[in-house]
C-alpha cells in the first residue's frame, strides 16, 4: 500500500481572508463590528479591513461596496514562496488563467484565478502579522490582541461555503483536492452516488472550504462566510443580540451532522448569510482519513444532527441573490431592516457630549455609551 498512496500537497497552508460585497457597506460595517466584536484596521476607497481578536495576520475580512452581496474573492496562504510557484505553475499546466497582484493591503504579490464554477480565489505567501497598538495588546503572549469588550466576539475566521451548480460540484471538490491540495473530508451523495456536497480542508478542520449544489442553478455564488467562537455558550449570547437588533437568524443554534460543530446561521445587512461556529467539532489527525459518505436521504440529518428543521432558503438562498418561484425563499432578497441604523444614530448624538465631559472630567462621562 505505501507504494501506490497518493503523496498528499501541503502547498496550500490555510485560509486567510474573504473579501465580501455588500450594498450597504456602513450597516455591514456595524454589524461586524458591534455585533461580531471585529475590529477595523484599515479603510481603502469602498473597502473596510477587518480583524477578529485571534486571528494571526492583520485582517481576514474585507467589505467592498457593491450593488449586490456577494463573494469578490477568497485569499489562501501558501506554506512557502517555492510552495506558491509550485501552485501556479500546476494550475496554468491545467489550463486554468489567472493574474498576479503585485501587492494589495497587507501581504505581497498574489496569484488570482476562478474555480471550475467561477468562484475567484488568491494564493500569496508574503503578508503581514498583526501588531497590535497598546491599546488592544493583550497580555496573553500567544494572542494577537486582547479580546474585546464589545460585541460577542469572534476569535478567527473559520471556513466558507461555494454555492456550485450541482453538474459541478464533484469536479470542482477534484480541482480543490488535485490542484491545491484539499483533502474531501465528508460529503453527501445524490441518489446516483455523485456528490451534490463536500467539505474540503488542507489543516486538521473539517473544512475549510465546503461546496455545496445550488438548487437554483446558479454559478459563483456565495452559501456563508463562518468564523469561530470556541464557545458554544456565544451562540446563545449572539441569538440574543440578534432579537435584540433585529438581525435575521435563519437557522440555529443546532449542531451539524458533519463536523460535529455547534453553530447558527445569521444573515448580515448586506444580504450575505454568516455562519458562527461554537466550537470547532471533531479534528482530523489521520493522515488518509477516508472521506465520510453520508447518503442522500440523511442529507437533512449531515447539517442539523439537532436543533430544528432546515427553512427552505437553506438550499436555495445565496448571493448574489436570485428571484426564487418559491416566494418564501425571498424572505432574504431584500435584507430585512434592522437597529444598527438606530443606534448609530444614537452614538453620533452621544459622542460630542461624551468627548465634552471627558474633557471637562465631568462624572456623568461614566455613564454616556
Amino acid at each position: 500500500m505505501t507504494e501506490t498512496y497518493k503523496e498528499l500537497l501541503f502547498d496550500t497552508h490555510q485560509l486567510a481572508h474573504c473579501e465580501l460585497y455588500t450594498p450597504v457597506l456602513e450597516e455591514s460595517e456595524a454589524f461586524f463590528t458591534k455585533v461580531l466584536g471585529m475590529t477595523v484596521v484599515h479603510e481603502e476607497g469602498d473597502s473596510v479591513y477587518l480583524r477578529a481578536y485571534e486571528d494571526t495576520y492583520t485582517y481576514s475580512l474585507i467589505l467592498t461596496k457593491g450593488e449586490a452581496a456577494g463573494m469578490k474573492h477568497t485569499a489562501f496562504r501558501t506554506s512557502s514562496p517555492q510552495a506558491l510557484d509550485r501552485r501556479v505553475a500546476a494550475l496554468e499546466e491545467a489550463g486554468v488563467k489567472g493574474e498576479w497582484i503585485e501587492e494589495s493591503y497587507g501581504h505581497g504579490r498574489a496569484y488570482q484565478f476562478d474555480d471550475l464554477d467561477g468562484h475567484r480565489l488568491e494564493l500569496f505567501w508574503d503578508v503581514e502579522r498583526y501588531v497590535a497598538p497598546t491599546e488592544h495588546k493583550s497580555q496573553l503572549l500567544n494572542r494577537a490582541q486582547r479580546k474585546p469588550l464589545h460585541g460577542v466576539p469572534v476569535r478567527r475566521i473559520d471556513h466558507v461555503n461555494f454555492m456550485t451548480h450541482p453538474d459541478v460540484v464533484p469536479a470542482n471538490a477534484a480541482f480543490y483536492r488535485d490542484l491545491l491540495g484539499f483533502r474531501i473530508r465528508e460529503a453527501v451523495k445524490n441518489e446516483d452516488g455523485s456528490y451534490f456536497a463536500t467539505w474540503l480542508s488542507v489543516s486538521p478542520l473539517v473544512h475549510e472550504v465546503a461546496l455545496m449544489g445550488d438548487t437554483l442553478g446558479g454559478h459563483g455564488r456565495l452559501h456563508h462566510l463562518a468564523f469561530w467562537y470556541g464557545a458554544p455558550q456565544h451562540l446563545d449570547d449572539l441569538s440574543e443580540a440578534c432579537m435584540e437588533w433585529n438581525i435575521p437568524i435563519e437557522a440555529g443554534p443546532l449542531k451539524h451532522g458533519v463536523s460535529q460543530a455547534r453553530c447558527m446561521y445569521i444573515i448580515e445587512p448586506g444580504g450575505n448569510r454568516i455562519e458562527l461556529f461554537g466550537d470547532t467539532g471533531y479534528l482530523i489527525l489521520d493522515p488518509d482519513f477516508p472521506t465520510v459518505e453520508w447518503e442522500a436521504k440523511d442529507t437533512e440529518l449531515a447539517i442539523i444532527w439537532y436543533g430544528g428543521d432546515l427553512p427552505s432558503t437553506y438550499f436555495r438562498y445565496g448571493t448574489p441573490a436570485i428571484v426564487d418561484t418559491d416566494e418564501a425563499s425571498n424572505i432574504y432578497y431584500n435584507p430585512l431592516e434592522n437597529k444598527l441604523k438606530e443606534e448609530r444614530a444614537i452614538r453620533n448624538r452621544l459622542e460630542p457630549k461624551f468627548k465634552e465631559a471627558i474633557a471637562e472630567k465631568r462624572p456623568e462621562a461614566e455613564h454616556i455609551k
